[in-house]
C-alpha cells in the first residue's frame, strides 16, 4: 500500500512532460520566428533588387 501512496505523490513524470510542453512551444515559437523573418528578408531583398534594376 506504501508503494501506491509513493507513486500517487510522485511528480517526477509530471514535471517531465511540463518540460516537453515547454520545449514544443519554443520550438513552434521558433519555427514561426523564422517564417516571418524569412518573409521579411525575401522582401527587402527583393526591393533591393527592384531599385537595382536587377532581375532574377
Amino acid at each position: 500500500m506504501q508503494k501506491i501512496f509513493a507513486f500517487a505523490k510522485d511528480e517526477s513524470g509530471a514535471t517531465a512532460i511540463e518540460y516537453g510542453l515547454i520545449a514544443a512551444l519554443v520550438g513552434v515559437g521558433i519555427i514561426v520566428g523564422a517564417g516571418v523573418l524569412g518573409t521579411n528578408l525575401n522582401s527587402l531583398f527583393n526591393n533591393i533588387g527592384t531599385k537595382l534594376n536587377v532581375t532574377v
